[in-house]
């Protein structure tokens, strides 16, 4: 998943979609299976409160039949050790009991109660495990007075039951969540596949070439409507990518014949000597600009012309001393209007393969960079290293901006320092697009390194058969 800005500039982590759709399903289970077990836990608890209690008011019931003089062990009792019944007077003392209770089940307060109508309470009973559901009601004795009629049930069963229910809950609930989420993130992942193979695609998506732009998924959902919006996105950035290309290579061709009549008539004025010193120094200067337009022409060109897989190339044998010598000679009249020269050096000449249009042209951006930007003697030198042939086009002038280096290559870039005025940036571009068009690199030579004394050296480097270091 590819970081989204964030505040400040910052990137903002975040979980994939997948991710958090498996969790966003977890929850909603997590809480449907909570709801579901509060429901079970309160019904069932109802249930058997409502069991208790009818157990309780049938034996309340019992006792108050009884025959006179018959004791309390006439009536039954389910389990001695978890129900009793009791008969108290008023005051709250025990005058009969049966089961295990120990001391009377209610205060003299809560007997009193209960001597006036029904009561129903849960406590502790000594003697009955665990808490207990207890029934009191008023029953007529001796002597005119009003006795409390006590029955009991001990909840321990009760209690074991909702115990049971909520370990259940906890523990299928747990094993219900994790299949859940196992499900979910399948399903999640099923359904964002076809916006992985958009994403897979578009990596391979090219302005330049008219293919069928991204897979559309067969159903007629969300994600197909996003894909044909992208795709319709894309045919509309094509054709503005056709039309500036066009533009571009028409405008370059178009400029390319003015710019050679103005020069040739600048020459021959320059040639003719019948102008003073100032009248020549602004027809060299206006030579110069003649140049730089040709270049800045021709430079459009090739930017038009060079599509996302680099330059058409036309490689053949050719040796790197004629070629540089070719590009000297080019230059060799600009270099003498600004008293400078242009060496060829080099000792190793064995042939290589590559496209001499190709190779003259980006050394001939190197050289007018030299000669706008530089100062000195501007040094073409060839030499093997390798596994291929490295050319190099080196000057004496103040070098590349500090941290100029790691984008001096790309497109309309530009540095800061005396040798970046001027230009549109470029014919380094053009460079290595010309090198990598051959399997090779572009590359500026570090600065201080040994045999240079200052300077700037931008090197090409191209294989020859040989692996590439």
């Amino acid at each position: 998943m590819v970081p989204e800005p964030g505040r400040g500039g910052r990137p903002a982590v975040g979980l994939p979609i997948r991710v958090r759709l498996t969790a966003a399903f977890a929850a909603a289970m997590l809480l449907t299976l909570s709801g579901a077990a509060l429901f079970v836990y309160l019904r069932l608890r109802a249930d058997l409160d409502d069991a208790v209690d009818a157990r309780l008011r049938a034996r309340s019931a019992a006792v108050a039949a009884r025959p006179v003089g018959v004791s309390l062990a006439w009536v039954p009792l389910e389990d001695s050790e978890e129900s009793f019944v009791q008969i108290l007077d008023p005051a709250g003392r025990v005058l009969e009991t049966a089961g295990t209770a120990r001391g009377a089940a209610l205060d003299p307060a809560r007997a009193r109660t209960a001597a006036g109508g029904l009561l129903w309470v849960e406590r502790r009973v000594p003697g009955v495990d665990g808490p207990s559901r207890i029934l009191a009601r008023g029953l007529p004795g001796a002597g005119g007075r009003t006795d409390v009629v006590v029955v009991g049930q001990s909840l321990n069963d009760r209690n074991e039951a909702l115990s049971g229910v909520v370990v259940s809950f906890a523990a299928g609930g747990a094993v219900a969540v994790i299949a859940a989420s196992a499900i979910g993130y399948l399903i999640a992942r099923a359904g964002l596949a076809p916006v992985e193979r958009m994403r897979r695609r578009a990596l391979e998506v090219s302005l330049a070439d008219a293919d069928d732009g991204l897979p559309l998924p067969a159903a007629r959902d969300e994600v197909r409507r996003l894909g044909e919006t992208l795709n319709a996105m894309l045919g509309r950035l094509r054709d503005s990518f056709e039309r500036e290309r066009r533009f571009v290579e028409d405008a370059s061709h178009e400029l390319r014949t003015p710019i050679a009549v103005v020069k040739t008539e600048l020459e021959a004025a320059l040639l003719a000597g019948d102008c003073g010193p100032r009248a020549r120094v602004s027809l060299v200067a206006a030579l110069d600009e003649c140049d730089q337009l040709a270049q800045l022409a021709e430079d459009l060109l090739v930017t038009a012309r060079a599509g996302e897989d680099g330059l058409p190339v036309r490689p053949e044998v050719l040796r790197p001393r004629p070629l540089l010598e070719s590009v000297r000679d080019r230059f060799a009249d600009r270099a003498a209007r600004h008293e400078r020269r242009i060496v060829v050096t080099g000792a190793d000449d064995r042939p290589l393969e590559a496209d001499p249009q190709r190779l003259r042209q980006a050394l001939g951006n190197l050289v007018d960079n030299a000669l706008r930007h530089g100062a000195g003697d501007v040094v073409l030198s060839h030499r093997r290293t390798g596994g291929g042939v490295e050319l190099e086009v080196a000057d004496d002038g103040p070098g590349f901006a500090p941290g100029f280096a790691p984008r001096a290559f790309e497109r309309f870039a530009r540095g800061d320092a005396p040798r970046a005025h001027g230009g549109a940036g470029l014919g380094l571009a053009i460079v290595r697009a010309v090198a990598t068009s051959h399997g090779g690199r572009a590359t500026i030579a570090p600065d201080g390194e040994a045999g240079r004394a200052g300077g700037a050296a931008v090197r090409i480097w191209l294989p020859d058969g040989g692996p590439t270091p």
